[in-house]
């Protein structure tokens, strides 16, 4: 009897067996992404998930789409330099939905593939972006709430790969003088996604937040400190904050540039001290928004939706101007911002992967299209020219191009475009 019994079970574990193994391939890599798939509150936070923002975008305008293959090849470059969350902006247009699809084709062809979206969906006041003038006071309701179905629709279409969803990219801030609205608006659709969750109608373990200005957050101005913010951060589970001392090299200078002390010193040298107070600069109006935030709830996650740094410009911050912006800044500012944040265990949606061009249509060289670590022509700039070195992009090509080093990375080359910041005076 007690043989019998172990025949029986010897063939009921073959049988068990060979039905795994013919599972259809396709089950078979859900079922290893199912297993692997992380949470928000297991990425955000965690060195092991570097973050970038992500447009995309190879035109002058975005009414010309990436292509899935394009997109593929894009998520196969951040994926080798080990970037494993990115950040989308809007859902108006197709582009959102198709990076989600090539994550997923990506991963059904190899099951090991990682990669997690925080999921952006755009917020305008009333009249935005027209030859009205702007009312702030209310909001473009139509617009914004199917900006909001369509990140809904995706978010439950990919579950597995959709584990944040930011409502309005700093939408708050006073400056979007074209399209900012009052942080009520962005409390009603935070509290819409978070009752939709509650209903079971989205993942329990989606995050919702707002990624906004540090000042938006109340690390700046006391004007922004009101009671619907306080709810707001109540509301968010987590706060996706944006610091810009690069910006601020004209704004609001009071770190910028070489000491008299430092002027003996090699250009590189310096040029390194003046980009380590930028980054302390950053440090300070992250904390003192952390600041602001434990306040009102002193167990909020804080992380850094944007930030990042020029390598070009011919207006305020160019030659004629605070001299920020070059590859060789970038790639120092990239570097700093990076080791702070893996230490402090913060996430940082570094702006951005790859340039582009529609966002200053107007000005080639204008600032707002050389944020990119690439070129749009996926040239490595001087920040990963390192991972170029190691061939961590070897066989990868964007739109066709081979991923080589700028300035055919020889280093005295780049430096002759690189100026010392302005001469700071010590007061």
């Amino acid at each position: 009897m007690l043989y019998s019994s172990r025949i029986y079970r010897n063939i009921l574990l073959l049988i068990v067996l060979l039905t795994a193994c013919g599972q259809p391939s396709e089950k078979k890599d859900s079922l290893l992404n199912m297993n692997k798939t992380k949470t928000a509150s297991q990425i955000l936070g965690n060195p092991e998930y570097v973050a970038m923002s992500y447009g995309g975008y190879r035109e002058i305008t975005r009414e010309v789409q990436p292509t899935l293959e394009q997109l593929k090849d894009d998520m196969r470059i951040l994926s080798a330099m080990g970037i494993k969350v990115l950040r989308t902006y809007n859902t108006q247009f197709k582009k959102a939905g198709n990076v989600l699809q090539a994550i997923s084709e990506i991963q059904a062809e190899d099951p090991n593939f990682e990669m997690y979206v925080m999921l952006g969906a755009w917020i305008d006041c009333e009249n935005a972006w027209s030859e009205t003038p702007p009312n702030h006071d209310a909001e473009d309701e139509e617009s914004n709430a199917e900006e909001i179905e369509r990140a809904v629709k995706l978010a439950n279409t990919y579950p597995d790969i959709v584990k944040m969803i930011a409502v309005g990219n700093e939408s708050m801030v006073k400056w979007a003088h074209s399209y900012y609205v009052q942080p009520d608006v962005i409390l009603k659709w935070v509290l819409y996604l978070q009752n939709l969750k509650a209903d079971g109608k989205l993942n329990s373990e989606l995050w919702i937040t707002s990624s906004d200005n540090f000042a938006s957050w109340g690390g700046g101005d006391s004007i922004y400190h009101c009671s619907d913010l306080e709810e707001l951060i109540v509301a968010v589970d987590f706060v996706s904050l944006h610091t810009y001392p690069m910006h601020d090299t004209h704004y609001h200078p009071i770190f910028w540039g070489v000491l008299e002390s430092e002027l003996h010193l090699p250009k590189t040298k310096a040029i390194n001290r003046a980009m380590k107070r930028a980054v302390l600069y950053a440090k300070k109006q992250y904390f003192k928004t952390l600041e602001y935030i434990h306040s009102v709830d002193s167990n909020k996650p804080v992380h850094i939706g944007e930030t990042g740094w020029a390598s070009e410009s011919i207006g305020y911050y160019g030659p004629n101007g605070s001299k920020a912006c070059d590859e060789y800044k970038e790639g120092v500012y990239y570097k700093l911002m990076r080791k702070w944040t893996r230490k402090a265990g913060i996430s940082c949606f570094y702006f951005e992967a790859f340039n582009e061009k529609w966002k200053d249509k107007h000005k080639t060289r204008g600032s707002e299209n050389h944020f990119g670590l690439f070129k749009i022509n996926g040239q490595a700039k001087y920040a990963v020219w390192n991972l170029v070195d190691k061939g961590t992009f070897k066989d990868l090509t964007r739109d066709g191009n081979a991923i080589k080093k700028t300035y055919g990375g020889n280093l005295d080359s780049l430096l002759q475009d690189v100026e010392l910041p302005p001469v700071k005076h010590l007061k």
